[in-house]
């Protein structure tokens, strides 16, 4: 009997050693020492999952977005262990001043913010930045901060996922699905199902209005009021458990695919350092 207690006694010991010699994934939780451990573990690699404040129908909260994207995100980073930043919510998002809850930053401190914050990323060891969109309104925002880095020379590398289509899975109950609607009350059913009022989700229309009448390629900033006055897009009441499961199944596998791929890529820093040698004697480089 004696002998048994023993036995249980070192496997527990054994159990809270492991348990605390693993590392977390999440930035803040991290000691300054075991920082630089994680670094190391994650070959320098860092993801900043991009969420947004805004109106989610009537039955979502504003935060949907930026929990969401972060529920993906640690969960693929515990596959594939990378170092994940804290809640970051500073994109764009103009489209919803309108609605109660909505968090706008200027055009400029959008981008200036997300500058340093990658650049103090990278001086924390975090030479390879991939940043992990989960809202729509950043869509361009993203892209265009990826190529700015070409603007002037860095040490790092940025990377961005944009939103990601999961193909297949439950078939759907609606056709107009695009805010707050089936796909997105399915995935926070997944993530946060307390936080989810699907009796409250027919207390607004999310019909498409369609108050504008202009040849697909032709862009105009109030399209998205135009079509969706109420910042909602769909019938979040039609969710289900299964819609959300395969969205987050297949969005945080291609998170961990990607935090694979960026950790056995070794030429993208080369080819920026190339390119910005190259950039100084424009009228050196060879046709």
């Amino acid at each position: 009997m004696l002998r048994r207690i023993l036995l249980l006694a070192v496997v527990a010991c054994s159990g809270l050693a492991f348990a605390q010699d693993k590392l977390s994934t999440h930035w803040e939780e991290l000691t300054a020492p075991d920082f630089a451990k994680a670094i190391q573990q994650s070959q320098g690699t860092c993801i900043l999952p991009f969420g947004i404040l805004e109106k989610h129908g009537p039955h979502l909260p504003l935060g949907t977005d930026l929990l969401d994207v972060r529920y993906a995100v640690l969960h693929a980073a515990d596959k594939e262990y990378a170092v994940v930043f804290p809640e970051y919510y500073f994109g764009q998002i103009f489209e919803a001043r309108h609605e109660p809850g909505t968090v706008a930053y200027s055009a400029n401190l959008q981008l200036q913010l997300l500058q340093e914050t990658t650049d103090e990323m990278a001086r924390n060891g975090c030479k390879k930045v991939l940043i992990v969109n989960g809202h729509g309104g950043n869509e361009h925002l993203l892209p265009f901060f990826a190529q700015a880095q070409l603007e002037r020379q860095h040490d790092y590398v940025v990377y961005v996922l944009g939103l990601v289509d999961v193909p297949g899975g439950p078939p759907h109950k609606t056709e107009v699905d695009m805010h707050a609607g089936e796909t997105e009350t399915s995935s926070m059913m997944i993530s946060r199902p307390d936080l989810v009022h699907l009796d409250r989700a027919k207390n607004e229309s999310g019909a498409d209005a369609a108050r504008l009448k202009l040849p697909d390629p032709l862009y105009t900033a109030i399209w998205w009021y135009a079509r969706f006055p109420e910042h909602y897009s769909g019938d979040g009441s039609a969710a289900s458990r299964a819609v959300g499961e395969h969205k987050m199944t297949g969005w945080i596998e291609a998170i961990s695919s990607s935090i694979r791929a960026i950790k056995a890529d070794q030429n993208s820093l080369k080819l920026q350092n190339e390119f910005q040698e190259k950039a100084k004697h424009p009228l050196d480089t060879r046709q």
